[in-house]
């Protein structure tokens, strides 16, 4: 009874904020809206329309296309930037341990507009650029360059997080290690490959299967770039984007529902197949 005690504070959170709206979405994702009848009941209808609906399976692929190519340079560079800074070889390294780090704290929603405004082709700095070299540099809101530019933003925002627990990790690698290394003669690159990137393994799991969740459901930077370029950035850019606006847009509270409910299983499944693999090859 002690035990349960405890738990309960936590197990009462748990069941308000997220068990009670998960479940609330499953019943919504069940009924339909409709002009005779009212609110019915249409069971998987719902969920038969989201597998079947073409836009939702564009932004699915969008941020698949996304994931794949934002999630590993973010990663490299985060691991860069770790490696460097525990080198010991860096004069006022604290200094830029803050320094990679301090874009995670900037909210999500600043960062869109931050950058928003350096992409502005009439009035950013990508225009004060242009002007000044007397050269025409690619629009950042052009339909070949927003993923790009998005994924910019993104990795701006989440390199020096990702940067934090691999830091995390090479600083809990016993020096015995690097002792035994220098009296055998390894050179700091055999070091790096035969020590620290096996000792950050564990961490780099934990910081891919992070960083694949949140580019699945990347909502905030797009959806506040969009005011700045609606024609680029249409209403299902990514699936919780789609998701939104068919609920606070297009009342289509129901069928959001099911939306939401879909990507939520293709994350879970995404996020399982990363982390099956990431402990396998720790293993």
């Amino acid at each position: 009874m002690a035990g349960w005690g405890f738990v309960t504070p936590f197990l009462l959170v748990f069941a308000f904020a997220l068990v009670a709206p998960i479940g609330y979405a499953i019943y919504l994702s069940l009924f339909r809206q409709q002009l005779i009848g009212g609110n019915a009941f249409v069971g998987f209808a719902n969920y038969s329309s989201a597998l079947t609906d073409p836009r939702f399976w564009v932004s699915v692929r969008r941020v698949a296309l996304f994931l794949i190519v934002q999630v590993p340079v973010m990663l490299v560079l985060a691991l860069l930037a770790a490696l460097a800074l525990d080198s010991a070889r860096l004069r006022w390294a604290p200094l830029y341990r803050l320094s990679i780090f301090l874009p995670y704290s900037v909210p999500a929603v600043v960062a869109a507009l931050m950058w928003g405004f350096i992409y502005g082709k009439q009035f950013g700095l990508v225009a004060h650029l242009s002007s000044a070299l007397h050269v025409g540099l690619p629009d950042p809101f052009s339909g070949s360059w927003i993923l790009a530019s998005i994924g910019n933003v993104v990795t701006w925002e989440f390199t020096g997080y990702n940067m934090l627990i691999f830091f995390a990790a090479l600083r809990a690698v016993p020096g015995e290690l690097y002792e035994a290394a220098e009296i055998d003669g390894a050179n700091q690159f055999r070091i790096v490959t035969g020590i620290k990137l096996p000792a950050l393994r564990p961490a780099m799991v934990v910081a891919t299967v992070f960083s694949v969740i949140g580019s699945l459901q990347l909502f905030t930077e797009p959806q506040v770039l969009q005011q700045v370029s609606p024609d680029t950035l249409p209403t299902n850019f990514t699936p919780n984007m789609y998701a939104y606006n068919l609920s606070f847009n297009g009342q289509q509270y129901n069928y959001s529902a099911a939306i939401a409910i879909v990507m939520g299983i293709l994350t879970i499944i995404a996020a399982g197949i990363v982390q099956a693999y990431g402990r396998r090859r720790v293993a």
